[in-house]
């Protein structure tokens, strides 16, 4: 196992590692990111103070995997918006498809309300140990792989319904690939 603060400087590198090892297998690689005032995302489809966001290249404009933080440029209903997100923000990376990936250890809370909130996002993520379970863990440990895998299966039974979608009158507009 990797101790918290190896894993916050490998943090970064793990993502890209991920992200490079979904898109070689034509899977989906998203991110659970904790939304504070830090991280730059659309809020209205913030849930429970955190976001899933798909960085896919189908999904994403100029994305950046940095050191730092991660960019992109992505539509919500339509809209174009600019999302930066804080890399110690990232608390999980998986593949939609079959649920593998990594949970990340939650940075040390600073403040009591933090506490609560760490609690609830390590239960928050499907097929992954209760927070009771893995409270000293989770301050000092990676996760390894086999033992984060999602259940998509229950997500898709509504355990965490997508954001409201805006009616669209008239035809779905489509894209076209040219390459």
């Amino acid at each position: 196992m990797i101790n918290a603060p190896n894993a916050n400087v490998m943090r970064p590198y793990l993502i890209r590692a991920l992200h490079e090892w979904c898109i070689d297998n034509s899977l989906t690689p998203y991110i659970v990111v904790i939304v504070n005032d830090n991280v730059q995302v659309p809020r209205e489809y913030v849930k429970d103070g955190q976001i899933v966001l798909n960085l896919s290249f189908d999904a994403t404009s100029s994305l950046q995997l940095g050191n730092d933080y991660i960019e992109f440029k992505a539509r919500f209903a339509g809209a174009a918006r600019q999302i930066m997100v804080p890399v110690d923000q990232v608390s999980a990376i998986y593949a939609k498809e079959n649920g593998q990936g990594l949970v990340f250890p939650l940075a040390p809370p600073k403040e009591a309300g933090a506490v609560a909130l760490a609690s609830k996002t390590l239960s928050a993520v499907p097929g992954s140990a209760s927070a009771s379970d893995r409270s000293e863990e989770a301050g000092t440990k990676l996760a390894p792989l086999t033992s984060v895998a999602i259940d998509r299966r229950s997500d898709e039974a509504s355990d965490q319904p997508e954001p409201p979608r805006p009616s669209i009158k008239g035809p779905r507009p489509a894209l076209k690939r040219v390459k």
